[in-house]
């Protein structure tokens, strides 16, 4: 089945009964009378694990981030009562190679052990304050969906890279052998896609072949299983982490969306999306915006394939990246957000705020229009928060 195909059906992921015929059998069993009963005694094989991207090792370069998470603010997150971090890395953060030049092929598989280590201490940190750990190749060998390093080749084109690509995974795989499904997960590369121009970040964008994406997933999957036949692999939705990959629907992958539909919204003014950042209209939720009415309904037709996918999948659904940028006005922001919070909840999907701390977070955003509480020395933001939290 093609994406196409896929997106075209009732919305049923072809796998197993369909909602109508587990609605029947539930019927005939005397447990619901009605596929809304159905639909809702079904469960996402996924936790609906709540909490934050932490982007400690995000940058290619090897100097740790300026702020870097800190043991009291993993203890706020379990007081909060978040049980999930993901960690977008970027490869080159943890190799030794000579940085005043362009990185070889060689050199990717250059490991930096002490830079590995510090990774692995930030893992076990987490596992203390009782956090699922998601690692992610945010950057990986020949790909990223952010401009600013120079690949010395391209993971959808070159086989040279897609086994640099498998190496990674083996390495990681190894070092968390003994860790169960519960405490770690790989994610196996941050928002695929196509793009025209590798260094250009507003250069177009479009989805990864199927055929293709299932190649590079399965050779990554393989590479971890070898390790540990139990490990947790979880692959971003294509085309930025929009679209669920039906290709890959047999596989034991689960798969994650993005909490950022629609642009308008989460990425309002935010320069590594628009061209022209001063020219845009002004957000509304609900309203008309430019030529788009925004609205709830608009939010659930673009999840029911997720939705779908989470009800049908064996491999489970979660929400890897979701929020808004600063430059949001609050108030439009906790609306939408609000509508995004609760069709996911609703059908147990979980989900990550980009940061913690920062520009998308729930403390320091830099938001102008926000009464901050004050939070042992940082600002804040506590409706945010309030939303963001998991149920009590």
């Amino acid at each position: 089945m093609n994406r196409k195909s896929f997106l075209k059906t009732t919305g049923i992921v072809a796998l197993g009964l369909s909602l109508a015929e587990k609605a029947a059998l539930a019927a005939s069993t005397g447990v619901a009378s009605t596929a809304a009963a159905s639909t809702a005694a079904t469960k996402n094989q996924l936790p609906p694990w709540r909490g934050f991207n932490l982007t400690d090792f995000y940058s290619p370069g090897p100097n740790p981030t300026p702020k870097p998470t800190t043991e009291d603010q993993f203890r706020w997150m379990r007081d909060w009562g978040f049980d999930f971090i993901r960690v977008p890395m970027a490869y080159p953060h943890y190799l030794k190679f000579d940085r005043s030049k362009a990185i070889t092929p060689e050199e990717v598989y250059s490991i930096d052990e002490q830079k590995v280590e510090e990774i692995e201490a930030f893992i076990t940190l987490a596992h203390k304050y009782g956090m699922h750990v998601c690692l992610n190749l945010h950057r990986a060998p020949g790909y990223c969906v952010n401009a600013g390093f120079q690949e010395p080749f391209n993971l959808w084109r070159d086989k040279a890279a897609q086994d640099a690509m498998y190496f990674h995974w083996n390495m990681w795989a190894k070092r968390c052998k003994n860790m169960s499904r519960r405490q770690i997960s790989f994610d196996l590369l941050n928002e695929p896609c196509l793009r025209e121009d590798m260094n250009d970040q507003h250069s177009a964008k479009s989805p990864v072949p199927g055929d293709l994406y299932r190649k590079v997933a399965s050779g990554a999957l393989e590479a971890i299983r070898r390790e540990n036949s139990r490990h947790l692999v979880i692959a971003d939705g294509n085309n930025v982490g929009n679209l669920v990959i039906p290709e890959i629907m047999d596989l034991d992958i689960a798969q994650s969306c993005r909490g950022y539909y629609p642009l308008e919204i989460s990425h309002y003014k935010a320069s590594w999306v628009y061209k022209d950042t001063a020219n845009l209209p002004d957000p509304k939720w609900p309203g008309q915006m430019g030529d788009k009415m925004m609205s709830r309904e608009m939010l659930e037709k673009y999840y029911q394939p997720w939705i779908d996918l989470a009800q049908n999948s064996k491999a489970g659904v979660h929400c890897g990246e979701c929020g808004a940028y600063n430059k949001t006005p609050h108030d439009i922001f906790l609306t939408w957000f609000r509508d995004v919070r609760d069709i996911l909840s609703s059908h147990q999907i979980g989900m990550a705020a980009w940061n913690f701390i920062g520009d998308f977070g729930i403390l320091d955003s830099g938001r102008t229009d926000v009464a901050y509480e004050n939070w042992h020395g940082h600002q804040l933001d506590r409706q945010f928060l309030d939303l963001l939290r998991p149920s009590v």
